[in-house]
């Protein structure tokens, strides 16, 4: 019997899953979320789910092998949470768990092997376009921040491969956009394409929208949000606030109703994603499909149907055409990265 053990590791929540190894995929046998600000290390949720799990299954289970995906950056099989203190040793974990070989990758690099193991319902199409075997495929995702990755057919399988698009330089398409970049200047040596496509993202057009003499009034219930944010409380779920605030407004018929920041907001925050989005499609072609991670899409997906998000996505100029039969889905399924730590502990085996 094959057993593997994944994790899906963040500074807000870690998910840890065991499961069955077989023909037909994988049968998850348990799997436990947990607060990761309320542990000391790593070892310590290992050390409770193991507990946990030996009870609801009845019995301890002989791991064959084990994969985390890390919010951090991965070197030398060592990595440390970026949001929290936690540090990782492959061969410590090793060690503990009494198995050859414990895998650490990064939690982007997971996504990425994750899109590999889903399932049609998984997955919002927006774009049905023509699958090429073995061709290239590309992966974004927002959140928090910003990530990007591609897969490339190394001959025998599909690799990921990781990158920091998320912080190359943004590219304002229009006057707006324009007077958005002068403002995040003020406040920022150099503005990334993740200081504005991503949650963060949100909160900075909300704030430039606010300040500029010609915005609409804010709410009091998210101008409440925005200033704890401002004050320092990177939990205070602005973005979400702000989001919720124009998704509302997609079914008000009345004026009087709608939140014309929130919505304003919204709308340039779905058009940079999407230019990013389709600047990641020209650079890499990827005829294999391209995949919208993270977490802000499934939670805005009505916005993204409007039609605005694969209109700005595919305005290229002369070069639209590129994009006209490139596969492109939003990842709906939240534990994509646990599905990828699953798939690469499992092809080592």
């Amino acid at each position: 019997m094959t057993i593997i053990l994944a994790g899906d590791i963040g500074g807000t929540k870690t998910l840890v899953r065991v499961a069955e190894k077989n023909a037909d995929g994988f049968r998850v046998l348990y799997e436990q979320r947990f607060a990761s600000a309320n542990y000391a290390n790593f070892s310590d949720v290992l050390r409770e789910f193991n507990e946990t799990a030996k009870i609801n299954l009845g019995v301890g289970l002989e791991i064959t092998a084990a994969c985390f995906g890390i919010a951090g950056p991965v070197n030398d099989r060592r990595s440390q949470l970026t949001n929290l203190g936690w540090f990782f040793d492959s061969d410590r974990l090793a060690e503990e768990l009494k198995i050859d070989k414990v895998s650490l990758i990064n939690d982007f690099v997971a996504v990425g092997y994750g899109v590999l193991g889903l399932h049609p319902h998984d997955l919002y199409t927006l774009q049905e376009g023509k699958v090429k075997e073995r061709a290239p495929i590309g992966v974004i995702g927002a959140g928090t921040g910003l990530g990007e990755a591609y897969l490339g057919w190394n001959g025998d399988r599909y690799e990921v491969y990781p990158t920091e698009g998320g912080h190359t330089d943004f590219a304002p398409r229009n006057a707006l956009e324009i007077e958005l970049l002068q403002y995040l200047l003020k406040r920022h040596d150099r503005v990334s394409v993740e200081r504005v496509a991503s949650g963060t993202g949100i909160v900075a057009i909300y704030q430039f929208l606010r300040d500029r003499q010609v915005s609409p009034p804010e709410s009091a219930e998210i101008a409440e949000k925005v200033r704890l944010w401002e004050a320092g409380d990177l939990t205070s779920g602005a973005a979400s606030v702000i989001a919720e605030a124009a998704l509302t407004n997609c079914g008000v018929n009345s004026e009087t109703n709608i939140d014309h920041l929130a919505t304003q907001t919204m709308q340039m925050f779905v058009e940079a994603y999407a230019a990013e989005v389709g600047n990641l499609g020209l650079k890499l072609i990827p005829n294999g499909g391209l995949y919208i991670a993270g977490g802000i899409a499934p939670k805005i997906l009505p916005l993204l149907q409007e039609g605005t998000f694969l209109q700005v996505l595919k305005n290229k100029g002369r070069v639209s055409s590129v994009l006209e039969d490139i596969p492109i889905h939003i990842v709906l399924n939240p534990e994509v990265g646990l599905i990828g730590a699953m798939l690469y502990a499992a092809s080592f085996v």
